[in-house]
């Protein structure tokens, strides 16, 4: 190990016609140009949104990623030209240009495909960024992003569902932007005796004082309804609506906690089983 040492010169790092120089200068450029790269797509991005405000728009979104990808291969290209060590590996490669060709272009056919139905989304638009989608495979989420590969839907939770532009291009999407609300119908059991209109009041104003749905345009949006006698309890329902971007299980979860507070608070008894055990003694 020292022998090698001993013979290191520092002068060989610079000598781009040694293995250790070409490595040494390839490490360079892309340092630069990752560097480089950085820095303009972190400029780009500030001034992105900055003039779109956080506009959710499938066109703008498809065409930012494009940009992203066309800086990032210009940076990949520039290192490739600039550096020795590929350089003279291009040439090499590029002396069977009629085989690299077919093959390139085998391997780029999905990837021109998916380009190419990422654009007709983007044109057609059948969603938006934000838009909750199901496809007919079965497959649902909220639209999160696309690029020129594929969508990203966001399903419960962390989940993401990544399909290829080629797909989701194919497949019957249902209810996307044509319908800009989602809806849930919720249920409320109260006891026999409660105020059937303090009841109504109370679940309708806890329902728009909640921040996962849609404020209440007019009187009718939440109405709330004295659906029916249950065993032991009044049955009320209402139709809870929210934005598609919005889990239902978290509307459901917190408009249930937000209604269950006002009922302690005004009063107002949930009822539930209540079980008699009678023993029998022996004569």
């Amino acid at each position: 190990m020292l022998d090698i040492l001993k013979d290191f010169d520092i002068r060989m790092l610079f000598d781009t016609t040694t293995i250790v120089g070409m490595v040494f200068e390839l490490l360079i450029y892309t340092l630069i140009a990752a560097l480089i790269t950085a820095i303009i797509l972190l400029v780009y991005g500030r001034f992105v949104n900055k003039k779109l405000k956080n506009k959710q728009n499938i066109q703008i979104r498809f065409t930012q990623n494009i940009i992203k990808t066309f800086i990032i291969l210009v940076a990949i290209i520039w290192v490739l030209v600039s550096s020795t060590a590929t350089t003279d590996i291009g040439k090499v490669l590029f002396q069977g240009t009629a085989i690299i060709g077919a093959v390139a272009g085998l391997a780029a056919q999905p990837v021109l495909g998916d380009f190419f139905s990422g654009l007709a989304l983007t044109f057609n638009k059948p969603f938006e960024i934000g838009d909750w989608v199901e496809l007919e495979n079965g497959v649902a989420g909220v639209v999160a992003d696309i690029t020129p590969r594929h969508v990203v839907l966001r399903s419960l939770g962390t989940v993401e569902i990544i399909v290829p532009n080629s797909k989701i291009n194919a497949l019957i999407i249902k209810d996307t932007s044509l319908k800009k609300l989602r809806s849930v119908k919720m249920e409320f059991n109260v006891a026999y005796g409660s105020d059937v209109d303090k009841v109504s009041e109370v679940i309708k104003n806890e329902i728009i004082n909640s921040e996962l749905t849609v404020p209440a345009k007019n009187e009718e949006y939440s109405d709330v309804f004295f659906e029916s006698f249950a065993d032991s309890s009044l049955v009320f329902s209402t139709i809870v609506y929210f934005k598609q971007s919005t889990s239902g299980f978290a509307v459901k979860s917190d408009v249930n906690k937000r209604v269950n507070s006002a009922f302690e608070k005004e009063g107002i008894e949930i009822p539930f089983n209540y079980v008699n055990v009678v023993m029998k003694g022996k004569d």
